[in-house]
This record gives C-alpha cells, structure tokens and sequence, in this order.
C-alpha cells in the first residue's frame, strides 16, 4: 500500500502513513511501571500464569424495561492471591457502533486479557453487550414501529447503558470493597463514541479513560463535506483532475441513501437529533472522575484503507473523492476531539494503520495495545507522552 501526504493531517501522521513500520514502533507502550514479557519468554520457574477467565455469557432484562432482554458477556475483575488488582472497581465497557454487534469485540478483549495474563497485570472487569435491537439482544420495547425505525434516540441508549451498568455491578459487587458504582473506562467504535460523551455529561464524574476509534462525525448530516454540484456556486473546475460533476452528485446521492441522519435502521437507534445532542467536536468539556477530564486517546482509521474499503464496497465511491474530501474532514472532527479533555490527559489523533473504520475488526491487536496504554495512564495518572502522539 502507498501512501500520500494530506494537508489535513499533522506532519506526524502523515509520517505515520508513510512509514508504517517506524509508526507501529512509535506508538507501541513504553511500560516503565509494569514490563510486559513477551510469550513463551518467562522463566520456567517463575509463578505459573493464571487460566484464561471464562467469560459470563448471558441476558438479562433492565429494571426500566422489563420486557425485553439485553445480551452481554462479562469478564470479571483479576483476582490473585497476596496481589491486590488497582482495577477491582473499575469496568471496562465496549460500546458498539450501529453495524456491529458485540462479538466484534472478541478478538480484542483476547488479544487484551492475552496481555494481562502474561505480564502478569492485573486487569479490570470488561463487558461488551448488545444494544436493544442489535445482535442477539430483543428489540427495544418502546418502540412503536417495526425496523428499520426511528425508535428511540442515543440519550435513551445512553439510560439504559447506565441501568445496564448499575445491575452489573450489582450483581458482581465485591462485598470487601462496596461502591455504588465503578470508575469506567470506555472503547467505543463510531456512534458508540456518541454515546460515551452523552454518558460523560449525563454522568459527570464517573468515567477515567476514554479509546475512541473512529468516531461518528455527530454533527455531520453525511452531506455537506462532499461539493454539491447544484449549487450556484459550485465550480467544476475545483474537482481532482478526472472526477466529473456526475460523480460527485452519485456520491453524494448514496450517502445520504444510507448514512443521513434521516435514515432509520434496524436496531431503531434514531440520529435525527445526534447533531442538537452533540453539535461541536470540541466541546462541552468532559468532567471525568475526581472531577477532572478523562484519559483520552483518539483514534482515525487509516486514509488509503478506508478509501479502498469505500471503493470495493457496497457504495463503491472512488477512491480519489475519499481521498479529497471525506478523509480531511474526518480528521479535522478527530482533532476537535482531542480538546473534549483537560490539556495533557489527551493523545491522537493517531493512525490505525491497515484499518477502516471498523478498527475493532481489522486490527484487533492494535485496539488491545492502545487498551493497555490507556490503562497505564490512567493507573499511574501519566500525562501525554509527546512521542506517542499525532498532534
């Protein structure tokens, strides 16, 4: 794959796009605290690793919506004898994006506990789930129309995430250490980034790390980062060398198809008012625990694999229009995003290389790396180490 420079990108980035290898070596973890060995690399005689947990694979319904039931699957907390775990009240929540279920998380929580497990790291309680109406969870029960529907929106997405939480952790609460509620971390792919700041500012105070990968652009009604060739103004001249005015009027024709906010969908999970609900990238603030911004870490998909993803998918935009428009303006949103922070607890945007924008499913071991980074920031409270950065 060869790679391009972008205006819209920082000079790192693009640095990142052009040498992979020397980014993969940049943005790897630089655990100072807690080395983690790599496999079969441990001596003998030293401690036997702990067995792989099994997970807690089951449904239950929420006590606002008793008629329906949501899927998850659970990990629990490390537990060790003589060690104590500075995670055994915090949970780790995969929040999905629209068109994947929960189960495309499992590659990275196994790549993740795989870590843990052979640093001999403590880890905390992790819990991917399906929303209503997503994967095998049952259909929301307010909704009043059959899929695809406009059902409910993502603040009730969000009151039943926190219900789901609170009957979690009631339901494994360590009696030793009782608190009403965990400290949260949060991996969210697309709108399930959406969802993690509305939950931040319905709950302030309750979330100490954030990994965003490829967030929904929640202000964007899909449209207006493509040229309209209809408009007045429009100038042809303008276009990259080759692409027609006809081409552009199709692009922009299929995504408003399929990605407009006005567009319903299966799971019944309405965007009509995603732009009133979050219309700025870069703000409100996020009050994460003890008051202070959460741990932050964005991540943008890589620029020549999404646009190849584009092209050979179902909507085949051309690459060079992905290239010219929908890239810059995704990264421009991923900027904004590093300032929902406090200054120093925020890094990125940085590259998945190889991965569009379901990063979860084309590099789950780069999701677990940038996990365990996350986690050594926010356990050692370790401010933006600059050359890991993307800014």
């Amino acid at each position: 794959m060869t790679a391009t420079k972008h205006a819209a990108n920082s000079p790192k980035t693009n640095q990142a796009q052009l040498d992979p290898i020397m980014a993969a070596q940049r943005h790897s973890t630089d655990l100072r605290k807690f080395s983690i060995p790599v496999a079969n690399s441990m001596n003998p005689s030293e401690e036997e690793l702990l067995p792989f947990p099994e997970p807690e694979v089951s449904c239950m319904p929420l006590e606002h919506k008793p008629g329906a039931k949501i899927n998850y699957t659970y990990y629990p907390a490390s537990a060790r004898q003589g060690h104590s775990n500075p995670f055994s009240q915090t949970l780790i929540v995969y929040l999905n994006g629209l068109m994947l279920p929960r189960s495309s998380w499992d590659a990275s929580i196994q790549s993740f506990l795989e870590k843990r497990l052979v640093g001999r790291l403590p880890y905390p309680g992790l819990l991917s789930y399906d929303r209503y109406g997503q994967g095998e969870s049952d259909r929301d029960p307010t909704d009043k129309d059959p899929p695809p529907c406009h059902g409910h929106d993502c603040v009730s997405a969000v009151q039943d995430l926190k219900q789901l939480i609170l009957q979690i952790w009631r339901d494994h609460l360590d009696p030793a250490k009782p608190t009403h509620f965990p400290c949260l971390i949060f991996v969210c792919n697309s709108i399930g980034c959406a969802l993690a700041r509305l939950f931040i500012q319905l709950n302030p105070g309750t979330v100490s790390g954030l990994l965003f990968l490829d967030s929904i652009m929640a202000n964007s009604d899909q449209q207006s980062f493509w040229p309209d060739p209809d408009a007045p103004d429009f100038n042809s001249h303008t276009l990259p060398d080759g692409v027609t005015a006809a081409e552009v009027r199709e692009t922009r024709r299929k995504y408003k198809a399929m990605f407009h906010p006005d567009v319903p969908n299966m799971e019944g999970l309405s965007r009509r008012n995603l732009a009133q609900l979050l219309p700025y990238d870069d703000a409100p603030k996020l009050e994460g625990y003890l008051g202070k911004g959460p741990y932050l870490t964005v991540v943008g998909h890589d620029w020549e694999t999404f646009a190849e993803q584009s092209f050979t998918g179902t909507l085949q935009i051309p690459k060079i229009l992905t290239m010219t428009y929908h890239n810059p303006a995704w990264r421009r949103y991923n900027e904004g995003l590093t300032q929902l922070t406090d200054e120093g607890r925020s890094i990125g945007p940085i590259v998945a290389v190889d991965c569009g924008h379901f990063i979860q499913k084309d590099g789950p071991g780069f999701v677990s790396d940038e996990l365990v980074s996350l986690l050594d920031r926010v356990v050692n409270r370790v401010e933006q180490v600059s050359e890991r950065g993307g800014t």
